[in-house]
C-alpha cells in the first residue's frame, strides 16, 4: 500500500475554499520567501532534502550505542529542545523497536519534586543523558544537567559518566560547547539556520527519537514527500488546491472574523504531546505585535465532559482544528457487558462516531471546524505532519504580518527572572 498524503477538510467552515483566494498573492510571496534561502532561520524548509547524510549516520550509530549502554535515556531540554521528541515518542510508541531504552525528560520545568522523583526512578537503572541547548545557559536544562551529571558521576565515576553524556548544541560557541570540547562528550549540532520549534527533524529530535527505536529515516522520507508535493506542483502551489496554503488562509480568515482562539483537538491520547508542540509552534511564531491566534489543546472525548459546554454555548471566539488519525491501528471489540447499543462494535468505530457527532453538534452551534486527516500513526506520517505544520505556520504568520522565526518577548521574562535571583 502506498503512502497516503495528509488531508485537509474545510467542510466545517461557513465559507468556501474559493473565498480564500483573496490570500493567494500574499501566500505565494510568503512561499517565495521560504524557498529563497535568503530568509533567516528557514533551514528547516529544505532540510528533508538537504540534511547531512554523514551526520545522520553518526546519529544512527550513536542510537545503537545508547541502546547497548542503558535502559533509560534522559532527554534534557525545554520548548523546542524536547517537545518534538516527546510528541514522536508518545505518538509512535507502537512503531518503536523492542530492546531500546525508555525515554524520560528533564529540564522542562524547575520543579524539585519532579526531578527528585526522576532521580528516585533512575537509581537502579542504567542511564545515559542527552542535553540539548544551543547556548547552554537556559535555566531549566542547565539546572537539570547539573543535577543529573552529578548523579551520573556518583553512579559510574567521572570517566564513564562522560561516555554516557550526549550533547546537542551550537557548533562552535556557548558554555555547553566549551564543556563538551573540554570533557570529550559525543556531540551533535543545533543548526544555525533552524530555530528550536522548527528543529524536530534535525539532530535535536533525530538523536533521541532514534534512541527510542523509531525509524528516523522514514520520518525524513515523510517530510520529503510532503515537501515534494509543494515543490513538484502536485497541489498547484496555489489556492484552493494547496492544503498548507488553504489551512493558513482559513486560520487568518477566521481571525478576521473574531475567532482568536484555535483549539487543537485529538481523539487519540497519543497525540497529546504533538498538540503541545503545535501550541509552541504557532504561539511563539505568531504571538507578536499585539497579534496572533491563541493556540489551545483538548483531548476528546475526555475533555468533552469538562469543556464541551463552553465550546457548544460559550463565548464564540473559538474555532476548532481536529487532528484525525484515520487508521489508529489494532481495534478492540466492545463486550456485551457495555450494553446492547455498544456491544460488538469496535472502539475505533465508536470513537469515529464521537468525532462525527461532536463536529455536527458544533457546526449547528455555529462553530467553525477544520479537520486535518493523518493517515495513520507511523514515522512517515509523523515526518509529513511536522513539515506540513511548520510550513503552514510560517505562511500563516506572514499573512498576519509578523516574523515567524523570532521570539523577542521570551527574553523579557528571562531578564526579570535573573534580576530576582540576583537580589536574593
Amino acid at each position: 500500500m502506498g503512502n497516503k498524503n495528509i488531508g485537509l477538510n474545510l467542510d466545517g467552515l461557513d465559507f468556501s475554499r474559493e473565498c480564500l483566494e483573496i490570500y493567494t498573492q500574499e501566500l505565494q510571496r510568503g512561499q517565495q520567501r521560504l524557498e529563497s534561502g535568503q530568509e533567516e532561520f528557514t533551514g528547516w524548509y529544505r532540510l528533508p532534502f538537504d540534511y547531512d547524510r554523514t551526520e545522520l549516520q553518526r546519529i544512527l550509530e550513536a542510537a545503537e550505542e545508547i541502546r547497548k549502554k542503558c535502559t533509560v535515556f534522559v532527554v534534557i531540554g525545554i520548548g523546542g529542545s524536547y517537545l518534538g521528541t516527546r510528541a514522536a515518542v508518545e505518538w509512535l510508541e507502537p512503531a518503536a523497536k523492542a530492546g531500546f531504552p525508555k525515554i524520560c525528560f528533564a529540564g522542562q520545568n524547575i520543579s524539585s519534586r519532579y526531578h527528585r522523583s526522576l532521580l528516585k526512578e533512575l537509581r537502579d537503572k542504567d542511564i545515559c543523558l542527552c542535553v540539548i541547548s544551543k547556548s547552554g545557559t537556559t535555566a531549566e536544562p542547565s539546572i537539570a544537567f547539573g543535577i543529573l551529571k552529578e548523579f551520573l558521576i556518583e553512579k559510574y565515576g567521572r570517566e564513564e559518566a562522560g561516555n554516557r553524556i550526549y550533547v546537542i548544541t551550537d557548533r562552535e560557541k556557548g558554555v555547553l560547547r566549551e564543556e563538551t570540547n573540554r570533557e570529550g562528550y559525543k556531540s551533535f549540532v543545533v543548526p544555525d539556520d533552524i530555530g528550536g520549534r522548527y528543529s524536530v527533524l534535525s539532530a535535536v529530535g533525530l538523536l533521541p527519537i532514534a534512541a527510542a527505536g523509531i525509524d528516523v529515516k522514514r520520518m525524513l522520507e515523510g517530510a520529503a514527500a510532503e515537501a515534494g508535493r509543494v515543490s513538484s506542483g502536485e497541489n498547484g502551489s496555489e489556492l484552493p488546491k494547496d492544503p498548507g496554503m488553504c489551512y493558513a488562509a482559513a486560520r487568518n480568515e477566521l481571525y478576521k472574523r473574531g475567532k482568536i482562539i484555535e483549539v487543537f483537538e485529538a481523539y487519540e491520547p497519543s497525540l497529546a504531546s504533538f498538540i503541545e508542540w503545535l501550541k509552541q509552534l504557532f504561539g511563539e511564531s505568531e504571538g507578536k505585535c499585539g497579534k496572533g491566534i491563541f493556540p489551545a489543546g483538548l483531548q476528546f472525548s475526555t475533555d468533552l465532559h469538562s469543556m464541551g459546554q463552553f465550546l457548544q454555548e460559550g463565548n464564540p471566539v473559538v474555532f476548532e482544528t481536529i487532528l484525525n488519525v484515520e487508521d489508529p491501528g489494532e481495534d478492540l471489540i466492545i463486550p456485551e457487558g457495555a450494553g446492547a447499543a455498544l456491544a460488538g462494535k469496535g472502539m475505533s468505530e465508536v470513537n469515529r462516531a464521537a468525532l462525527q457527532g461532536v463536529t455536527a453538534a458544533h457546526r449547528k452551534a455555529g462553530i467553525s471546524v477544520i479537520r486535518i486527516d493523518l493517515p495513520k500513526a507511523d514515522p512517515f506520517v509523523f515526518g509529513s505532519a511536522v513539515w506540513f505544520f511548520e510550513r503552514a505556520c510560517a505562511l500563516s504568520a506572514y499573512l498576519l504580518g509578523v516574523t515567524p522565526f523570532d521570539q523577542p518577548g521570551v527574553e523579557q521574562y528571562k531578564a526579570e527572572m535573573r534580576s530576582v535571583l540576583e537580589k536574593e
